[in-house]
Formats: C-alpha cells, sequence, structure tokens
C-alpha cells in the first residue's frame, strides 16, 4: 500500500516535471526559426542557443521589432551594422528594411556575434556587452582600470542597460542549454 502510494507520488512528479518542461519549450522559450539559427549558428560557428538568447532578450521573436535607437528585426541589427555585415558577407545591394527579414536578420545576427567573439577572445561577457554597448565602449571600460583590473574582463559595466542585456542574455542562455540540450 505505501509503495503504490511512493509510485504514484513519483509518476505524478514526473508527468508535472515533463508538462512543465513542454509548457517552457512552447510558450516561454520556444526554438522558432530553427531553420535559420542551425544554418547560420552552424555557418559561422556560434552556438545555436546563444543565438536563440540573444533573440529571445532582444526582440522575443518578434520580426517586426524596432528598437528606440532604431535597431530592426529579431536580432535587433543597427542600420550600420547591417550595412557592414552585408558588405562583409557578399551581398551587394543592402537597405535597412532588409533587416525585417528573419532569415538576413539571423545571418547577419550571426555574422556580428562571431566578429565578437573573435575581438574579445570567446569571452561571453565581452562579446554580449559588445551587442548591446558597442565593441567600441567595451574596449574603453577594459583600458579604465574603474571597470577592469586585468584589462582582459570588465570588472563592472558601467551602462546599466548593459548590464542587465548581459545578465538576461546569460540567464535564456542557459536556460535553452538546459531544455534543448539533451
Amino acid at each position: 500500500m505505501k509503495f503504490k502510494r511512493i509510485l504514484a507520488i513519483l509518476i505524478v512528479i514526473i508527468i508535472a516535471y515533463f508538462g512543465v518542461v513542454l509548457v517552457m519549450k512552447n510558450y516561454v522559450y520556444p526554438y522558432p526559426y530553427d531553420e535559420y539559427i542551425n544554418k547560420y549558428s552552424e555557418e559561422y560557428e556560434i552556438d545555436p542557443y546563444l543565438v536563440l538568447a540573444v533573440i529571445k532578450t532582444e526582440s522575443d521573436f518578434n520580426k517586426e521589432a524596432v528598437s528606440k535607437r532604431d535597431a530592426k528585426g529579431l536580432m535587433q541589427i543597427m542600420d550600420t551594422t547591417g550595412e557592414w555585415a552585408a558588405k562583409e558577407i557578399g551581398i551587394n545591394y543592402f537597405m535597412p528594411s532588409m533587416l525585417f527579414d528573419s532569415e538576413l536578420n539571423i545571418r547577419i545576427g550571426c555574422w556580428y556575434l562571431k566578429t565578437l567573439e573573435n575581438e574579445f577572445d570567446n569571452n561571453l561577457d565581452l562579446i554580449l556587452a559588445a551587442y548591446n554597448g558597442g565593441s567600441g565602449n567595451v574596449n574603453k571600460w577594459l583600458s579604465d582600470e574603474d571597470y577592469s583590473n586585468d584589462g582582459e574582463n570588465l570588472d563592472y559595466i558601467p551602462f546599466p542597460e548593459t548590464k542587465k542585456y548581459v545578465d538576461k542574455v546569460k540567464a535564456n542562455y542557459n536556460i535553452y542549454k538546459y531544455l534543448y540540450n539533451k
């Protein structure tokens, strides 16, 4: 009798766990645009879960999103970054409205993450701070003892929005890895 009760409780817990995971995957932490995310994260050797975390944080998967600073699309690409990236990846004709195209936005976002990864030697905090606050600012902070003790890591991010952004993307990244990396 006691064994049956314990078994029933365990079954309920297991069902509840998988139910929560299913809800999280379908509604809170979805994996839309998987074809483009997988294709370009592989092409640019970026973790697809990081791409998902950036998209979740930047636009919450709204391909028509526009920020206060006029960043566009899923990965919130600035017009100047889009123009620069388009030249680098061989797109001869670029217009900012093209950033609303999900495939191109993800392609440019993955290219940009790889560019930042190379610039900041795979340091995730620096990559994300640069994605949000600009690589010029991150380089300034690294050379300022108020923000970096060793010139290689940030001890303090002076832009509150950027600090919050880095923390949020890292949290989303860990959740995506947990939910999908099984």
